[in-house]
């Protein structure tokens, strides 16, 4: 694979910021690619792209894989869109393709609207492996699992269940984007559980899309409790959905009416936890999530995959499926207002 020159790659890095926003550091704190006019001396180079910058579950993200790349000694790029929008993933992955990179490693926002710029990277040679969320899998090496996805859901949808404390009424879900592959696959298998196990929980709409955003959850929220009153109980996908939600119950006091669980960080649950409007954050460590997919990124460019029962430093034990693709990290984690303050994410 050809290498640029560290001008070049300095002036596409830069135009690549249009698009996104880009977090780039190796073992010594910067890039050695391209300065040493070739030779044995450089440093693979991974990119790692998130759904969107600069929200707390991918910032928690960027800290694990940036650290990787300090302790396994590559070069990690972690760059991706401002927005949670398909077509600015598509830029940041053109100019990660232009910049040679060794291995691209995604969290889609539209799995199929990736594809022909995944292909495009598998054409120039590099690997491509997904992460948080899938790709297409016929054209990814490596799927990286934060959990298992049916199990997930249907933990979610129990533990709602169990903090309203009765196994009937009308609930609601919010997600984050509707296009969003993992989402959606949790969503699905929580919905499955309910319909199997709890015939007397009634959805009272189809999943309801916030953008990635507490603002937008919190009045999706609000329009939820004015339209149902008798409303028991919310299960909220993606990291800011469930702040908002419960924003909107602390706001209208609410607490011991409505139950509110889903997939958050503990460190932004806290306050609502204590006071209830949050019952149970479902979650795993995503700095162990970012740090994983380097490791296993650095594994694959160097001609290895990994095996089930593989003790990542770290991380811990991973599962590998029998497909010899799909990597699971481990179980979720309840915070509750318990231990919440017992991470520091």
């Amino acid at each position: 694979m050809n290498k640029m020159t560290g001008i070049l790659a300095t002036a596409i890095l830069a135009g690549g910021l249009l698009a996104g926003c880009v977090s780039q550091e190796g073992a010594t704190g910067n890039s050695e690619k391209g300065t040493s006019g070739g030779g044995g001396n450089e440093k693979l180079k991974i990119a790692v792209v998130p759904k969107l910058m600069g929200i707390p579950y991918f910032n928690a993200s960027e800290k694990g894989a940036i650290q990787a790349g300090k302790d396994l000694g590559v070069e990690t790029i972690y760059t991706g869109p401002t927005e949670p929008d398909a077509a600015q993933q598509v830029k940041v992955i053109e100019d990660l393709i232009s910049q040679d990179v060794d291995v691209i490693a995604v969290a889609p926002n539209d799995a199929a609207s990736l594809s022909p710029v995944l292909q495009k990277a598998k054409d120039e040679g590099i690997i491509v492996m997904d992460w948080d969320t899938p790709a297409d899998q016929s054209l990814v090496e490596l799927s990286v699992h934060q959990i298992d996805d049916e199990a997930y859901g249907r933990h979610i949808a129990k533990s709602l269940v169990k903090q309203m404390g009765v196994e009937k009424g009308q609930i609601a879900i919010l997600t984050g984007g509707l296009s969003a592959a993992n989402l959606n696959t949790w969503i699905d298998a929580a919905k499955k559980e309910l319909e199997e196990n709890y015939p007397g929980i009634e959805l009272v709409s189809d999943k309801i899309a916030t953008d990635e955003k507490q603002q937008v959850a919190y009045q999706k929220t609000l329009d939820l409790i004015k339209s149902n009153p008798e409303l028991k109980g919310i299960m909220a996908f993606s990291t800011p959905a469930p702040l908002g939600a419960a924003q909107a119950v602390q706001e209208k006091g609410l607490q011991d009416d409505i139950t509110v669980v889903g997939t958050a960080l503990p460190k932004d649950s806290s306050p609502y936890l204590e006071d209830g409007s949050l019952d149970v954050a479902i979650l795993w460590e995503p700095d162990k999530l970012g740090y994983l997919t380097v490791a296993l990124a650095k594994r694959l460019a160097e001609g290895e995959k990994p095996e089930d029962g593989l003790k990542v430093e770290n991380v811990g034990e991973i599962d590998v499926w029998e497909d010899g693709k799909t990597i699971i990290m481990g179980p979720p984690t309840d915070f509750t207002k318990d231990n919440a303050a017992d991470f520091n994410f």
